[in-house]
């Protein structure tokens, strides 16, 4: 035994608080981002709305970006798991559930938006890294399924599974940016509408 055990316990201690904490802020600021969006703040207010010092947040999240990469990552990894494994939809329903639950969560929804047009931005690595490999997941999956769908006579055969899963993820991203500013969009029925159109002949 060294005499740099003993502080070893201790050690594990204060990193196991740490990532407690962490996620505590982190939940508050789920939230606090749920209701009001993103838009007019700071790491300052953002620590003054979650009830922490300015100094706990840029130490936990480093930059504004990241706290809100990471607001959204983990919203949205709660609210998978949060939900049972669905039977076997098509794409354009997959999304249309996915705006029907967003619609009770409108600033989590503008802050994927802020994201996306900052992920296009120079400077902003966190929020490219973050979008450029959320498109590329959800593409690669959604493609699985439109084959699934192929298979099963559900979606016509002719149309190739990356262009839609593509196109669908395009639809969805671009009719919730027209529902954010114009609430009378009727952003599920559009959805519902492009599986229509992917449907084999009658």
């Amino acid at each position: 035994m060294t005499a740099a055990d003993p502080d070893a316990p201790r050690s594990r201690g204060a990193y196991a608080k740490g990532i407690a904490r962490r996620q505590e802020i982190l939940d508050r600021a789920i939230e606090v981002f749920a209701q009001r969006g993103s838009e007019r703040t700071s790491l300052r207010a953002i620590a003054r709305e979650v009830g922490v010092t300015h100094a706990a947040l840029t130490h936990y999240f480093g930059s504004l970006e990241e706290l809100l990469v990471e607001v959204y990552r983990e919203s949205e990894a709660d609210a998978d798991s949060h939900v049972a494994p669905p039977v076997e939809v098509t794409p354009g329903e997959a999304m249309r559930i996915s705006a029907e639950e967003n619609r009770a969560i409108p600033g989590l929804v503008q802050l994927y938006s802020r994201l996306v047009a900052a992920s296009l931005e120079e400077g902003h690595l966190a929020a490219h890294t973050f979008v450029t490999e959320r498109f590329a997941r959800l593409r690669a999956s959604m493609a699985d399924g439109v084959r699934r769908h192929q298979d099963a006579g559900r979606i016509r055969a002719d149309v190739d599974p990356e262009l839609v899963a593509a196109l669908v993820i395009a639809a969805s991203d671009g009719l919730q940016t027209q529902w954010l500013l114009d609430g009378a969009v009727d952003h599920e029925a559009a959805l519902s509408m492009l599986d229509r159109l992917l449907a084999p002949p009658a």
